[in-house]
Order: C-alpha cells, then sequence, then structure tokens
C-alpha cells in the first residue's frame, strides 16, 4: 500500500512540474496598439507573433476543443463598442487531429482589431485569453492583461 501511495505521489509531482514547464515556454508575444481613424473612432489591434510550429485559436469556434482567443474590455464610461473584434492573418480552417474537430487557427502573426466609439476615454485596459498548441501537444490557457492609451 505504501509503495502505490509512493508512486501516486511521485507521478502527481511529475505531473505538476511537467505543466510548470509548460506554462513558462514562452510562445506567443504580444503588442497592444490604437489608431485614431475619425474625430471619435479608434482601433484598438492586439497583435500576437507566434513561434514557428505554433498556434492561437480563433475567437469563432465551435464546439469542446481549445479554448478560443477572447477579450475582456473594463467598463470604461463613454466607450461604445462598434461591431466585433475582428482578426486577421495566417489562417488555417480545417480538421485539427489534436481536437479531433474542425478549428480555425492562425499562425505567425495575427491581428485582432476592435473599433470603439469615445469622446472622453483616455485608456482601453482589460485582458485577453488565449490557447496554444503545436502539431502534438498544448500548453494552459493564458491571460493578458493590456492598458492602451487612445491617441489624442
Amino acid at each position: 500500500m505504501k509503495m502505490i501511495q509512493k508512486v501516486s505521489v511521485f507521478l502527481v509531482l511529475c505531473l505538476v512540474i511537467g505543466f510548470q514547464g509548460l506554462a513558462q515556454k514562452k510562445v506567443v508575444d504580444w503588442s497592444f496598439a490604437a489608431k485614431k481613424v475619425s474625430a471619435e473612432e479608434y482601433d484598438v489591434t492586439f497583435t500576437a507573433t507566434v513561434k514557428s510550429g505554433w498556434y492561437i485559436y480563433s475567437q469563432f469556434l465551435v464546439g469542446d476543443g481549445p479554448i478560443p482567443t477572447s477579450f475582456e474590455f473594463e467598463k470604461t464610461s463613454g466607450v461604445q463598442f462598434i461591431g466585433k473584434t475582428k482578426e486577421e492573418g495566417k489562417k488555417k480552417e480545417g480538421f485539427d487531429e489534436v481536437f479531433g474537430m474542425n478549428v480555425i487557427k492562425f499562425s505567425g502573426t495575427v491581428t485582432f482589431t476592435q473599433r470603439i466609439k469615445t469622446k472622453s476615454a483616455k485608456t482601453i485596459t482589460g485582458y485577453l485569453t488565449y490557447m496554444t498548441c503545436d502539431d502534438e501537444q498544448c500548453l494552459p490557457p493564458m491571460d493578458v492583461d493590456f492598458s492602451i492609451n487612445l491617441p489624442k
């Protein structure tokens, strides 16, 4: 019985250490910007640079599979969101062996753009969530905080 307990503790420790090692692997770099497009409108952009061989997932996934990329904006008085966040990049759409389902994923550089309208806000804040995988493994979903100054 004690041998089984020792083996179980060893396996749990190996899993925890393995997940920590994967979580520390940096395969996506994010940058943020805002561009004024009219007197009261701005395009807020989130650009992911994904390491070769890895992917991040679309916001528009259907089914129980990878975690879609998502954006949570803090409520800011006087800010109106215009339409959905758009995504643009090297898209691969189709059946994914890892998840056994159809997915939409991006490699290389992908840009997500949200148009906003405001007269008074100076900064847009919040966080994004994304998941990344290669052809054999996935890293746990990650949250990234953002604070984007709006140009005058």
